[in-house]
């Protein structure tokens, strides 16, 4: 096994490490880019008015919830989460993009309920997109971050800083090591707690 790592910095998301791990018997290959600075939570919300709105910059790490509180949208980061830089309409294409795996998924189950919420998500994302102005219903975007590291860059986005009972129901989609602890203070799974030095 042959692992690599190399150090850089990126705009918006600052210090970074890029760590590659390939196995030559096996063909078993990894890749990951781990962002190495934190900052304080935060928590960015944008409502999509205009065109201008949806050309906004949308940066989303590894850590970053996104939430449409209007459709009942919540993307949480998992084990292998992807950090990227996009606009606002980018981000509503990538929800859009599940939405329409839904419909398929329900569709071959029978579940035409199903088919029918995932296809009224759809509408109301389409018309935000092509119009925002004329959309019949507005939708705003949130993305909130624990580690600080994603944001929304526009004059109109709002910034406030994440309070306590948030970021319990929050998920980091990595393990973070507290190294004076020496403990895992969030974790990727439901179930898991500290682990503290004598267990």
């Amino acid at each position: 096994m042959a692992i690599k790592w190399q150090k850089d910095t990126i705009p918006y998301f600052g210090d970074i490490m890029y760590t590659t791990a390939t196995c030559d018997q096996c063909t078993f290959k990894f890749a990951d880019t781990i962002i190495l600075s934190s900052k304080d939570p935060v928590c960015y919300s944008l409502q999509i008015k205009t065109g201008a709105d949806l050309d906004a910059r949308f940066i989303r790490s590894t850590s970053g919830t996104i939430v449409i509180e209007e459709l009942g949208i919540m993307v949480e980061p998992g084990p292998i989460s992807e950090s990227y830089v996009t606009n606002v309409e980018g981000v509503l294409q990538r929800i859009r993009g599940v939405i329409e795996s839904t419909v398929r998924w329900s569709e071959m189950d029978g579940d035409f309920e199903k088919v029918d919420i995932a296809l009224d998500l759809i509408n109301k994302i389409d018309a935000v997109i092509d119009n925002p102005e004329t959309a019949p219903a507005a939708l705003t975007l949130q993305i909130k971050d624990p580690l600080g590291n994603s944001a929304i860059i526009s004059a109109n986005a709002e910034s406030r800083k994440l309070n306590e009972e948030e970021l319990e129901n929050l998920k980091t989609g990595m393990i973070i090591l507290d190294a004076e602890k020496d403990e895992i203070i969030y974790d990727i799974s439901d179930e898991a707690g500290p682990i503290g030095k004598n267990e």
